[in-house]
């Protein structure tokens, strides 16, 4: 599983770096820009391209990044509210510290990812193909995973809330790290995942629910 680094300057391409300034463009391509402490409000960046860039402090709000590549980026307390992401594609990202709320990402592609102390929020995921990504000490509150594809994915220390796994396809997925499981769609959409035998029996009566079992002592 990827892991995440803490400081900007111990990134491998850090040194490199240079900060950007003016709005975000479309079809734009940025390379080892630091984006930080600014703020970037009804901006249209669909298909831009980032690579080697971080985000430190930054706030998007109803920016859209349609079709957006973000490659080898690092984002630190930064806040993405209503931010437009369908089909982006994110490889070797690192978010730490930041918060998603009302993002749409559906169709997007995330593969070796990794969210650390993140808070995501209304976080629409439907249809995307997530692979080797980490999300860590995170709370994911009405996060829809409604058809996508998670392989190789885990949740250590995090807790999941309204979070929608019902008609999404898992492989590999290690839940058992999770400090919470609040799946309202009961358990139809754990097939292919790896939960804990405590994890199990919190998880009992939605199963037996789901089987049609009433179980009653006497």
């Amino acid at each position: 599983m990827p892991s995440a680094h803490e400081q900007l300057a111990d990134l491998p391409y850090g040194h490199l770096l240079g900060p950007h300034t003016g709005p975000l463009g479309k079809d734009t391509r940025y390379d080892t820009a630091h984006f930080d402490g600014g703020s970037y409000e009804d901006q249209a960046a669909n298909g831009a391209s980032f690579l080697e860039c971080a985000f430190t402090g930054v706030e998007l709000s109803g920016v859209k990044l349609r079709q957006a590549r973000f490659n080898e980026i690092w984002v630190q307390n930064s806040r993405w509210v209503a931010v437009s992401a369908p089909e982006s594609e994110w490889q070797d990202a690192e978010l730490l510290g930041t918060v998603l709320a009302g993002v749409s990402a559906y169709g997007a592609a995330l593969r070796r990812v990794v969210f650390r102390r993140c808070k995501l929020e209304s976080v629409n995921l439907r249809g995307a193909v997530l692979r080797d990504v980490v999300f860590e000490d995170c709370l994911l509150r009405d996060v829809d995973f409604g058809e996508a594809r998670l392989t190789d994915c885990s949740f250590p220390g995090s807790s999941l809330e309204e979070v929608r796994l019902g008609t999404a396809g898992l492989r590999q997925v290690d839940l058992r790290g999770a400090v919470r499981l609040g799946l309202p769609d009961g358990p139809q959409g754990l097939r292919g995942a790896l939960i804990s035998t405590t994890q199990l029996f919190e998880l009992a009566p939605q199963f037996a629910q789901a089987l049609g079992i009433t179980v009653q002592d006497r």
